[in-house]
């Protein structure tokens, strides 16, 4: 034989679960996964998302039980979205302190505050009348500048209400800097910012929009990043970094793995990756459909997720992936006490 065959047989660190579990390079942790929340307002009980199965706009009741679900199975957060009634040009209910995304950060630090991280959504598309993440100039487009003004106020309402982790979703420029300002002049810089920072132009955005109600007509193409754009994902991550980012985060994960990755390699702050609302919907629908294997194939997702960069993964998810990964430890666990007891109870091991 020539080359290193058969010396060299990399299929013996495949060869049982044991083993590939003692040599996997890449490990998923309940801590890691965030779990994204929709809270509606005035809703009596959860009310289902159609394109999202399995994921629901809470009521505060409904709400309090999920976030302690979440809290038990160890998840490493929530990150909050509010829904409301009734929405403006302006957004104003998005710095009402009695807004339905207010309330619901209270109710989250009440219940769970002590278990896991408080996130807040600080964007306004929840809260307009036309959908956009920003206030509208008289032409139409997305007044920037204008919008930053928005954004301070809110982040120092979430930030009053106990939001531990502000999240910029927006893709304003200027946003980190403008927020970070904001809540340190206002005696909250002990409150964290993460910046949504690679955030792209994504189809797979599609059932998000109803699980907020999103009034939008048009596209978000003037802010968010365009598919073809690698190289600006990086720039927006580094511009926010530069501007006082706890957290860098690139959103969707699954087309972007490369943008993660790049970023992972040059951030000297955790990043985070957002696994939406189109990629649950998809790996739901065909599990539904009986063409995958629900769990295993988000366990892969997740896991690829990670593998190319990620510290922490936001995922609808996350409370089933987490049990699922604390019932494998305890599984092992429960088998490793049982070996272990009977080489005590008899000196050799169980046969």
């Amino acid at each position: 034989m020539t080359g290193q065959f058969p010396q060299v047989r990399p299929r013996r660190l495949r060869a049982t679960p044991a083993m590939r579990r003692l040599v996997a390079e890449t490990r998923l942790h309940p801590a890691e996964l965030v779990l994204p929340m929709f809270i509606r307002e005035g809703a009596t009980e959860a009310v289902p998302i159609s394109s999202m199965p399995g994921v629901a706009q809470h009521s505060l009741d409904s709400f309090r039980r999920a976030l302690v679900e979440a809290a038990e199975q160890g998840v490493g957060g929530v990150n909050l979205f509010g829904v409301p009634t009734s929405k403006d040009a302006e957004g104003s209910g998005a710095t009402d302190p009695d807004g339905i995304l207010n309330v619901a950060i209270r109710v989250a630090r009440e219940e769970v505050g002590d278990a896991l991280v408080v996130q807040s959504d600080l964007c306004l598309d929840e809260f307009t009348d036309h959908g956009h993440c920003g206030v509208l100039a008289a032409d139409g487009s997305v007044d920037n500048d204008a919008t930053l003004l928005r954004y301070r106020d809110m982040a120092v309402v979430q930030a009053e209400a106990g939001a531990e982790l502000v999240c910029m979703s927006g893709m304003m420029d200027g946003q980190i800097a403008a927020a970070r300002d904001a809540l340190d002049s206002t005696g909250h810089a002990g409150t964290a910012l993460l910046a949504y920072s690679a955030k792209y132009a994504s189809a797979f955005y599609g059932p998000f929009r109803e699980a907020v109600s999103s009034s939008l007509q048009g596209d978000r193409r003037t802010y968010q990043i365009d598919a073809a754009d690698g190289r600006q994902g990086l720039r927006e991550v580094l511009l926010d970094i530069e501007e006082g980012a706890d957290i860098v985060m690139v959103k969707p994960a699954m087309s972007y793995l490369d943008v993660l990755a790049r970023t992972a390699d040059v951030a000297e702050v955790p990043v985070w990756a957002y696994q939406i609302s189109g990629e649950y919907a998809m790996i739901t629908a065909a599990a539904q459909n009986g063409w995958i294997d629900r769990d295993a194939a988000a366990m892969e997702a997740l896991v690829g997720i990670k593998r190319a960069g990620a510290d922490a993964i936001l995922t609808y998810f996350a409370v089933d992936i987490a049990r699922k990964l604390n019932q494998e430890a305890g599984l092992r666990t429960s088998g490793s006490t049982a070996a272990v007891s009977g080489v005590a109870s008899t000196g050799k091991a169980p046969e």
